[in-house]
């Protein structure tokens, strides 16, 4: 028996097709060393990987004669378990930062929001400035623009519009994204 049938430790992954569930009449075999040791049938494939204490992977079960690989299946499980954590690792998820200001905002508050905005765009986050206007302040959208306007010019040194000002509902929202370095 192959290594992975004795071996409890060993989780087989649902679409790997290893040693017994492999049922194929006839497959091309490579060795652990990478060589090729030819299109045998599958029973003589398992007593060869069984015979060097090793399981039977299928690696290219679509391929014309599907290709088995004689492996350690414990030890190539872990080594793909390791590729995905170092992968996740090295992604880089981009978080939208939100502020809300009002269109009638007062300089100091402004300048509070615009400070925090330019803190989260050198960390490299993307921000979202939204204004909402309430009751008849809707009617006034132009001061709106203005002070939108106005965060977009004093932010444009350090960060790009990724979508306009656009007005959704009773709320007015631009994106900002950091620049290339």
């Amino acid at each position: 028996m192959g290594r992975y049938k004795n071996n409890k430790n060993a989780k087989r992954e649902p679409n790997d097709i290893v040693n017994e569930n492999i049922h194929f009449k006839e497959v091309l075999v490579i060795g652990p060393d990478g060589s090729q040791l030819g299109v045998m049938l599958r029973r003589e494939a398992l007593e060869k990987a069984y015979e060097m204490d090793m399981d039977l992977l299928c690696v290219a079960p679509n391929a014309k004669t599907p290709v088995c690989k004689i492996l350690d299946y414990g030890k190539y499980h872990f080594e793909e378990q390791k590729k995905a954590r170092e992968a996740k690792k090295k992604q880089h998820v981009t978080e939208i930062k939100a502020l809300r200001v009002s269109p009638v905002i007062d300089q100091h508050d402004f300048d509070t929001k615009l400070n925090r905005a330019r803190e989260w765009i050198e960390e490299g986050q993307k921000v979202k400035i939204d204004m909402r206007f309430r009751g008849r302040m809707i009617t006034r959208q132009e001061v709106g623009r203005e002070i939108m306007r106005q965060f977009t010019e004093q932010i444009s040194d350090i960060a790009n519009v990724e979508k306009a000002p656009t007005l959704e509902g009773n709320t007015m929202s631009v994106v900002f994204t950091p620049k290339k370095k």
